[in-house]
């Protein structure tokens, strides 16, 4: 909870002071402001909350290391409760462990597959947190239907990075592995800054998502089609 004006303000609702003709949102994010009566616009909100959370799907920690380090040093980023909790120094401090482990963890052949693995539920799961705590305060957004986008949005792009990892240890031996991964983690810095600082740009890292994840998806469909055809499991990379 944050106290403003002598009232406790949790998030995706506002308290209003007596005699007071506006309400004060919980958060705020790119354009929006405490004390405000009108709601943020909803187009920013969504590119913000898509643009952290596609790339959620790459690395389920640098998108909420930036979101929390935004809410804790700039203007742009105000989290309300229980999303604050990001921004503390407890908050960053599990998010900086759990980055470091990430980071060795998905450069290393074979492991990376594991980790893949763990993370099938945590990357989406980053997905719909990071786009409920940044429309929080849009109040025409319904929180379910942003969760669900933050959740599908950062589930597919993840099953597209494990088709493609499973592809390069197929074809490279694992080689190419780390690249992908130094890559991976690149774009995810990249479109997590802008999705916070210049929303309007990370439309064009969503639209890359799209594609990326339309192919990857497409090739890993036609494999499995190609090797049922010749009586091989579809299950099996190669």
């Amino acid at each position: 909870t944050r106290a403003t004006g002598g009232f406790v303000i949790h998030a995706r609702f506002a308290a209003r002071e007596p005699n007071a003709s506006c309400y004060t949102p919980a958060a705020s994010v790119a354009g929006g402001r405490p004390g405000r009566m009108e709601d943020p616009r909803v187009e920013v909100a969504l590119l913000t909350g898509l643009g952290l959370a596609a790339p959620a799907g790459l690395n389920a920690y640098i998108p909420l290391l930036v979101l929390a380090l935004a809410g804790r040093f700039s203007d742009t980023v105000t989290l309300a409760a229980p999303y604050d909790v990001l921004s503390s120094n407890l908050g960053l401090g599990v998010i900086l462990l759990l980055l470091s482990i990430e980071l060795v963890v998905d450069k290393v052949p074979g492991l990376d597959h594991l980790n893949d693995l763990v993370n099938t539920v945590i990357r989406p799961a980053v997905g719909a947190l990071l786009m409920l705590s940044v429309t929080s305060d849009a109040v025409s957004i319904n929180p379910v239907l942003a969760g669900l986008l933050g959740l599908g949005a950062a589930g597919t792009v993840h099953a597209a990075k494990v088709t493609t990892r499973v592809t390069s240890t197929a074809t490279t031996a694992g080689l190419f592995n780390p690249l992908l991964s130094f890559g991976e983690d690149v774009i995810a810095a990249v479109s997590s800054i802008l999705a916070i600082f210049v929303p309007l740009a990370v439309l064009v890292f969503l639209i890359g998502f799209a594609v990326f994840a339309g192919w990857a998806l497409l090739r890993r469909r036609r494999s499995g089609v190609a090797r049922v055809a010749t009586g091989e499991s579809p299950n099996v990379p190669r």
